[in-house]
């Protein structure tokens, strides 16, 4: 029975990827919240086991997470944002666990172009450090067989993207609903090897990458590995 741990589950693509993982019956989901409980009931997938009060931003979070699914009996699974505490977590992994960090075509440098302009340092910078430290994961655990993946989910529709003004680039952006993404990143994750461990994707392809062509050229297949 697989165990499935996605680090903030109450929303957006996280939310979407615990409640897909919940309904397969032979499936351990567990969810990390920063509040003392799970959502109110009817959002969520009632199998989602939650593991409240862990917040990426906070010093120790790695050693916390660890205690408590521990004594939640977790396992390692799906990881989701944050760069800090992973040396910790990484050490709880089973061999041959698969992780997931959800990065961002934003993180890559050599995708920027003129044609989208600057800003948006702090989110782009931070994307380019996920990528780092998922490369260096990938380097420290092949031997215990675990497979990183460092992927771009896809330009989705949510709240966040809506905050920031980026809602009136869906349409022509082809964005996606986070129940959409969730399903390209499962199907991706299934059938991942070590072959690809310590790699950067778009597993949905170039659909959504505004830079792609101008940057890395046409006709792109999906899914498409994308430059750092």
């Amino acid at each position: 029975m697989p165990n499935i741990l996605i680090i903030g589950a109450t929303r957006g693509l996280g939310a979407s990827l615990a409640n897909t993982y919940a309904s397969h019956p032979s499936t351990t989901v567990f969810g990390t919240t920063r509040s003392a409980h799970g959502p109110k009931e009817g959002k969520m997938n009632e199998k989602i086991i939650w593991v409240p009060h862990i917040d990426v931003s906070e010093e120790g979070v790695g050693a916390k997470l660890v205690n408590q699914l521990g004594m939640l009996g977790g396992g390692g699974g799906m990881n989701e944002g944050g760069v800090k505490g992973f040396d910790v977590v990484a050490k709880f992994l089973p061999p041959k666990s698969k992780v997931i960090l959800v990065s961002s075509e934003s993180g890559s440098i050599t995708l920027r172009h003129e044609k989208e302009g600057g800003g948006n340092y702090a989110h782009h910078a931070s994307k380019s450090a996920l990528n780092m430290v998922g490369k260096l994961l990938s380097l420290d655990l092949k031997d215990e067989g675990v497979i990183i993946s460092i992927v771009h989910p896809g330009f989705m529709r949510t709240e966040m993207t809506a905050g920031v003004g980026f809602d009136k680039f869906w349409d022509d952006g082809g964005a996606v609903t986070p129940d959409e993404a969730a399903k390209s990143l499962i199907e991706w994750a299934e059938k991942l090897d070590m072959s690809k461990s310590g790699e950067y994707w778009a597993p949905r392809g170039p659909r959504d990458i505004g830079t792609a062509e101008v940057t890395i050229g046409k006709n792109l297949p999906t899914p498409l590995q994308l430059p750092w």
